[in-house]
């Protein structure tokens, strides 16, 4: 059963020109078209659902566009998975500061915050979490001009 674009859009949740977009960076393939309009094998539903996964996960389209194969196969290359996994679990836990810190601004009943002993550890916590890590040179994290 071949679909066409608008039939891959509407079971998809991908807009069509996303679709176009899509296969014009090689992400996706039609197999032929029908007049315009472009026919894909079902299979690009699969497809689909792992580009969003990849995207959800926080993957560049050309990295996800890295995992497929020539011919079309999955490669997920583990490192990068396990890099991208320990990129979410340090988001999570910025993250939770942020919610602790935003709950006690909303909670907390001292006249000022920032008379507020913890809210001032909440704003130590999360200026920290700002810098470079310990005996890593911030100079090193940045390119140079020219570079």
């Amino acid at each position: 059963m071949v679909m066409d674009i608008g039939e891959v859009a509407r079971r998809s949740g991908v807009t069509a020109s996303a679709l176009r977009y899509y296969e014009d960076i090689g992400l996706i393939r039609s197999i032929g078209r029908h007049g315009l309009r472009r026919q894909f094998d079902p299979s690009v539903l699969v497809k689909l659902s792992l580009i969003r996964l990849g995207s959800m996960a926080g993957f560049s389209l050309v990295e996800i566009a890295g995992m497929f194969e020539r011919d079309g196969e999955l490669r997920l290359p583990r490192t990068d998975l396990h890099a991208k996994a320990d990129e979410i679990q340090q988001q999570m836990r910025d993250l939770r500061v942020l919610r602790d810190a935003l709950r006690h601004v909303a909670d907390c009943p001292a006249p000022s915050h920032l008379e507020c002993p913890s809210f001032r550890k909440l704003l130590h916590t999360a200026s920290r979490a700002e810098r470079p890590e310990r005996g890593v040179r911030a100079s090193k994290n940045r390119k140079r001009p020219g570079t």
